[in-house]
């Protein structure tokens, strides 16, 4: 396997199509390498690995070369993956609905769904453009005029802007997960037939001929419209994840924050898991940044490799992201998270908090709540699921000397952007838990990720914080616990039905859970402790907010 420093070396030098997203090139410049590496041509790599994959033929007319050999695979090449025979619908737009809120194009998992505004003026002269006059009237029926982008600009004594979204087919699963977060209705699944994909098809190519957003209309002030910008387009999609997985929404997101700072000069270590499987099925890679991945048990450390061998070469600007999940940052692999969080490096630490080992089929971990049906703590005649409280990895990384450290979600955006953009800024460790629905495991629907990371927040299952060492000299001057409801309360009460939603709400809604209630719906002895056991940890992040 290449090292992190080989495969940052080569992708940091190769070139960017803008047309595709996707890199090309030849390494040429020395300067960077280190160490003897092959030279790769990416067009080659496209032209001859890709496509022999994508015919059949590679498994018996490739020869082994020495870049396979090295794990060497070019930035973006995700983008030449087609998903497009996977699911019998896909999204259609209905313009007049769209208020451009953004909401679809940013929890979508698989960056199936892209967003576009451009002057009246501008859209009209690039319209002119398009010879048949059919593909012309399409496309111009798919642009619609929100009032954020249409009537405000106006009422300011500048040009309206015209918003559109449109779907990739070849990246779109499915899932309807963007139909379920509009809640405008300006999205609904509709049956793919030869004619619809055929328009899709067409209307994407346009889209993507028609150049980036007009930045006249972008707020920078307005998190949410972040992915309005090609620069944070870092995940391409093309990952082979599970149709609406709540991880590849978080990486996504991760992915255009660090890219609206940094472009594409940072680099991410991974831990073994998921994550490191859909987004590198050979030949296939979803990042537009150099990237590496690790085992469970040193992802840490090696990150740590890699920041000091940037820092000797002078990149002390460029950020590292460490990310796994359960076992890299919860289990095998805690320790050396710790050493990290301990040595005051420059490191920064995503996890993927899915509450079991979902890469390997659903093993239970320490992350996982009481009472949960997983492989190795099945629900059974003895034990009713796991029997151990989960174990709170936010408040442990709290204790390390000066590391910023935040709880959060994909579906809280403003949250999740803002305490990223803050770790990124923080001058030393920073730890970002994030709540990652994972549908199989979790007996969650395709279409309810972002449904389900709310309702843990709701619940308390999974409360959002922020702890800032920036902030003040206490605990209680650096927590803050904005974006949970009902802060100063046990549970929060749903203003539309006037009832409490607890623990017990949240586990009623997934499949993991299904077992502990029986034929009239009430709750096991073991669920009632694990929701005492929620309300105990919601009431010590009360406590350390000063709150209580």
């Amino acid at each position: 396997m290449a090292t992190a420093e080989e495969s940052i070396s080569m992708n940091e030098v190769s070139e960017r199509d803008p047309q595709n997203n996707n890199s090309f090139g030849t390494l040429v410049d020395k300067d960077y390498i280190d160490v003897d590496l092959p030279i790769l041509d990416v067009r080659d790599f496209n032209d001859r690995v890709i496509h022999a994959y994508e015919d059949g033929t590679a498994e018996k007319g490739l020869p082994a070369d020495l870049a396979v050999a090295r794990s060497l695979v070019p930035a973006g090449t995700a983008t030449l993956r087609d998903f497009s025979y996977v699911a019998p619908e896909i999204p259609e737009y209905v313009t007049q609905n769209c208020t451009g809120c953004m909401e679809c194009v940013t929890e979508c998992p698989d960056t199936a769904i892209l967003g576009k505004v451009l002057a009246e003026s501008e859209l009209d002269s690039k319209l002119a453009t398009i010879e048949c006059k059919e593909d012309r009237s399409m496309f111009s029926r798919q642009w619609s005029k929100p009032r954020k982008y249409y009537e405000g600009p106006q009422k300011k004594g500048k040009e309206g802007g015209l918003f559109s979204i449109i779907i990739d087919p070849s990246k779109c699963k499915g899932c309807a997960e963007c139909v379920t977060v509009c809640g405008d209705e300006a999205l609904k699944m509709i049956p793919k037939t030869e004619s619809v994909m055929d328009s899709i098809r067409k209307s994407h190519r346009l889209f993507k001929n028609f150049g980036p957003s007009n930045p006249d209309y972008i707020n920078d002030n307005l998190l949410i419209d972040m992915m309005l910008k090609e620069e944070t387009y870092i995940y391409v999609g093309g990952a082979g994840s599970c149709a609406g997985c709540g991880e590849g929404t978080a990486l996504r997101m991760l992915c255009a924050a660090t890219g609206a700072k940094y472009g594409n000069q940072w680099g991410i270590a991974a831990a073994t898991g998921c994550n490191t499987v859909y987004t590198s099925t050979y030949p296939y890679n979803s990042y537009l940044v150099p990237w590496t991945n690790s085992l469970f048990e040193n992802v840490a450390a090696d990150a740590m490799g890699i920041r000091a061998r940037w820092d000797q070469k002078g990149w002390t600007d460029k950020p590292i992201w460490c990310i796994g999940g359960d076992g890299a940052m919860f289990d095998i692999g805690f320790q050396s998270l710790s050493r990290m969080l301990a040595s005051g490096m420059n490191v920064k630490a995503f996890v993927l908090d899915t509450q079991v080992y979902s890469n390997t089929g659903g093993q239970a971990s320490t992350s996982t709540y009481t009472g949960q049906n997983a492989k190795m703590s099945f629900h059974g005649k003895v034990y009713n699921g796991k029997q151990e409280r989960r174990k709170e990895l936010a408040q442990i990384a709290m204790m390390h000397p000066r590391t910023f450290v935040a709880q959060t979600t994909a579906a809280h955006t403003n949250h999740f952007y803002k305490a990223v953009i803050a770790a990124l800024e923080f001058d030393g460790p920073a730890v970002i838990n994030c709540y990652t629905t994972c549908q199989p495991e979790h007996g969650v629907a395709d279409n309810m990720s972002a449904d389900q990371a709310r309702l843990a927040v709701d619940s308390r299952a999974f409360p959002l914080f922020v702890y800032d060492p920036r902030k003040g000299e206490t605990i209680k001057k650096r927590i803050s616990l904005q974006g949970n409801p009902a802060v100063k309360e046990d549970w929060w009460k749903n203003p539309k039905t006037d009832e409490v939603v607890d623990f017990i709400d949240f586990c009623r809604s997934e499949g993991r859970f299904v077992k502990h209630f029986d034929k009239e719906g009430n709750p096991s002895e073991t669920l009632l402790r694990a929701k005492e056991d929620r309300l105990e940890n919601w009431r010590q992040l009360q406590e350390l907010a000063g709150i209580l």
